[in-house]
């Protein structure tokens, strides 16, 4: 397709919006290697999203690309809407920074979509593991957000305290049953989204809370637009209107802000340790609830192993947080595997630091 370029009387250049757009997010190989580091953490931020207990947030701070995420998405603002009404696409691109964004949304999006059945199943059938590698993940990722913090003081540390408080306060709200309407589901995703962006804090831990969590997590596998539509109307507006609420309170409070952050983070270790027991509802008579993908909820008599393995593949029991935390059993071959893969999470953080560095330098020298 030709590129046109439409040049006004005062000598701008009003790029036409295809020629434009392709050339603001288009990847030439002189930056490849940028973009495809960009992507693969958008991917990073979009497979965590999907595990409950897993923040995207703290995938975005652990990468170091939270603060010009959260800047980008604030400039999505009514100057961006006039520069794109005034066919001023090139302007547009780069005062929205449509190429990060571009690249970070491709990464999120392809990784749910490819992911969403796969870590669904895993979670299903492997969950130590699973918790256990992202364990490790968060573990090492508290140093390189607490270093964050220029000057510790009192305050600092008060609003530590307070994001642990919180985050561990979040296993004990009440689980909703779930609902399939569309305000609902709006305002499901402006809750997930806000929380998604938040490190720390699981956007899909807030959806098993509200009791949509496995509602949405089939609609993206099947792409049902009844359900993805709403929920992502929720999302995009919660995610403009909280940025400019993040770069505010970091512009201004940025050492409080980040304890904050690293208190949640820390605070969500308990929600994420591998070794506990989850809890599921069940009615008045003893037997557990069970809901199906059409959102129809019933009872199931029985002991909790045979109800378990009674449950067809569209069938669910009705989770209401989690009990008894232990340590891992030596005796069990299985928690050795989950220490490992701990450990493996672990090292992703410890190898995207010294990623992140190389680029750093390699970027510094260059702009000498």
């Amino acid at each position: 397709m030709p590129c046109y370029s439409q040049r006004q009387s005062n000598g701008e250049d009003n790029s036409r919006l295809p020629c434009a757009l392709l050339e603001a997010i288009s990847y030439p190989v002189s930056a490849g290697s940028d973009d495809i580091f960009t992507t693969l953490k958008g991917a990073a931020m979009g497979a965590a999203n999907v595990i409950p207990g897993v923040s995207g947030g703290t995938i975005a701070f652990i990468t170091g690309i939270y603060e010009r995420l959260i800047n980008a998405i604030k400039s999505c603002d009514m100057t961006a809407v006039r520069l794109a009404l005034s066919l001023k696409f090139k302007k547009f691109a780069e005062y929205t920074d449509l190429r990060f964004l571009f690249a970070i949304g491709a990464g999120a999006m392809l990784s749910v979509v490819s992911l969403a059945r796969l870590l669904e199943y895993l979670f299903a059938n492997y969950p130590v593991l699973i918790w256990a590698f992202f364990f490790g993940l968060i573990v090492a990722s508290i140093w390189g957000v607490g270093k964050m913090i220029t000057t510790w003081s009192p305050g600092v540390l008060v609003s530590v305290v307070v994001g642990i408080t919180m985050a561990i306060g979040v296993l004990w709200l009440p689980h909703s049953p779930g609902n399939t309407h569309p305000l609902y589901l709006f305002i499901c995703g402006v809750a997930a989204i806000s929380s998604m962006i938040i490190p720390g804090v699981s956007g899909s831990f807030v959806l098993l809370i509200m009791g949509n969590y496995m509602l949405v997590l089939g609609a993206v596998g099947n792409l049902d637009l009844g359900v993805l539509l709403p929920f992502g109307a929720g999302c995009v507006i919660g995610l403009i209107a909280l940025s400019h609420l993040l770069s505010w309170i970091f512009s201004r409070y940025h050492d409080l802000a980040v304890g904050l952050i690293t208190g949640f983070i820390i605070g969500s270790l308990v929600l994420i340790w591998p070794w506990k027991q989850e809890i599921y509802k069940r009615d008045e008579s003893g037997a557990y609830i069970v809901r199906n993908e059409e959102r129809m909820v019933f009872s199931r008599p029985g002991e909790l192993q045979a109800v378990i393995q009674s449950l067809g593949d569209d069938e669910q029991l009705v989770s209401a947080g989690y009990e008894n935390w232990s340590l891992p059993d030596p005796g069990d071959k299985q928690s050795w595997f989950a220490l490992l893969l701990a450990v493996a999470g672990i090292g992703s953080v410890v190898g995207i630091e010294r990623v992140g560095v190389k680029q750093t330098k390699g970027d510094d020298e260059g702009a000498a």
